[in-house]
């Protein structure tokens, strides 16, 4: 041991000496303790940000970062998207018309929602053709590409024909079917061909399937050309809103403020974050909620050390007598055990931050590697809508992490210091 180190951190360190005693061990399970609470915060810290990081890509991806509407139909919206294009921050703008249909494919029937694009202007407004997995993004004509999910739960491919059936008439029907029920068989026979003309459905080709990444949308969602939604609902020229995208999505929020200025005040403008507020602020939630937690793994390994600090003052009684009565101040013993709590946990903090790193670093591959042995999927693909676990590290998280985990380790030490300054050198040395 060299003897250049400073004197308390040099009889710590001595302390510190594996040796085959029931305290090693306790040492040993303390250093454990604290390594073992560094990596599995690292580690789920990190995943879920990567988890929050992605789904913000994919919202932001398939989304608009502006919605403006009315809450009901919007007329002239060539006139409001240029004004809305000319709006510093705003990159572009595309009319949308979306409502829930009825869809029929081999006699099976789901309720889900259309949207209605024009796929020129769409795209300068979201990258749809990026979600595209199988056929491609084609909405000449009659055609529409289909959540992953909805096509699978209808059992529908590229290539199919489904019905389209849309609901936009239904007070029309209703007041139809009101008159037939006030007229003779006579006159029943047109009445029931005016009623056909209504419901005729509306028979669209699957160019494409998509698959966004968040199951709302891809279980509920067909995409159709515009002049197909509009026909559905009756809109004439008229849309429901028109999708904005700006330069910045972070300052979506500025962006909303300017474009509120050159626009009706009747109308609507919500940002990306506040459509989605409830997803992000549950995932923010949870990511403070699992750092708190798992924190308390960390104060598990400090009452660890702080036992083991305790046995040691028992233990080197007489030394600590000795050394009182060599003239040690109270401030250099309390440092003497200090610094062996400092000691233990900055072992602790350095092996747990490596072996953080290298988890994340090789995550997919163990995570395979459990659900081969363990036969089950640990992240199942399923449900959370990731090919890989996605993964980000955070160095200001990283940092608070370890900084926290150290300091805990510091404060458990202080006790056991205290105890040890404390004692009487006379009744120290007396004791056996």
């Amino acid at each position: 041991m060299p003897t250049s180190l400073p004197a308390p951190l040099f009889l710590a360190a001595r302390y510190l000496r594996p040796k085959r005693t029931f305290l090693a061990v306790i040492t040993l399970i303390s250093v454990l303790g604290v390594t073992l609470g560094i990596t599995v915060l690292i580690l789920v810290m990190s995943v879920m940000t990567g988890f929050e990081r992605e789904l913000q890509r994919k919202v932001i991806g398939f989304d608009a970062h502006l919605l403006v509407s009315n809450n009901g139909l919007l007329d002239g919206w060539k006139d409001l998207a240029g004004k809305a294009s000319g709006v510093r921050g705003v990159e572009a703008a595309a009319p949308f018309v979306q409502g829930p249909v009825i869809v029929e494919f081999n006699h099976q029937r789901m309720a889900p929602k259309i949207r209605g694009i024009n796929p020129a202007l769409e795209q300068k407004v979201s990258d749809l053709s990026r979600f595209i997995v199988s056929g491609k993004l084609d909405l000449d004509g009659d055609k529409t590409v289909m959540g992953s999910e909805l096509a699978r739960a209808l059992g529908v491919r590229v290539g199919d024909t489904v019905t389209v059936y849309s609901p936009g008439n239904i007070g029309r029907v209703l007041e139809q079917l009101d008159k037939m029920e006030g007229k003779s068989k006579s006159g029943g026979k047109g009445d029931v061909e005016s009623l056909r003309q209504m419901v005729l459905p509306t028979e669209l080709l699957v160019s494409g399937i998509f698959e966004s990444g968040r199951y709302q949308y891809d279980s509920e969602f067909l995409l159709v050309p515009l002049h197909i939604a509009q026909e559905l609902y009756g809109l004439g020229s008229s849309v429901h809103g028109l999708s904005v995208r700006t330069s910045d999505p972070d300052r979506a929020a500025e962006t909303r403020e300017l474009l509120r200025k050159v626009l009706p005040e009747d109308l609507s403008c919500e940002t990306w974050m506040e459509m989605n507020r409830q997803l992000f602020d549950a995932i923010a939630m949870e990511r403070h909620v699992m750092f708190f937690l798992l924190m308390f793994i960390i104060l598990v390994a400090a009452f660890g050390i702080m036992n083991t600090l305790i046995t040691v003052t028992v233990q080197k009684t007489r030394e600590i007598g000795v050394l009182k009565a060599l003239g040690a101040r109270t401030g250099q013993i309390v440092s003497v055990f200090l610094a062996q709590g400092m000691v233990v946990g900055a072992i602790g903090v350095v092996f747990g931050l490596v072996l953080g790193m290298t988890l994340i670093r090789w995550r997919n591959e163990v995570s395979a590697w459990l659900s081969s042995v363990l036969h089950i999927e640990i992240f199942p693909r399923s449900i959370y809508q990731f090919s890989e676990i996605p993964a980000e590290i955070v160095p200001s998280d990283v940092a608070l992490i370890c900084v926290s985990a150290f300091v805990i380790c510091a404060l458990a030490a202080l006790i056991p210091a205290w105890i040890a300054s404390r004692l009487d050198p006379v009744r120290a040395l007396r004791m056996d």
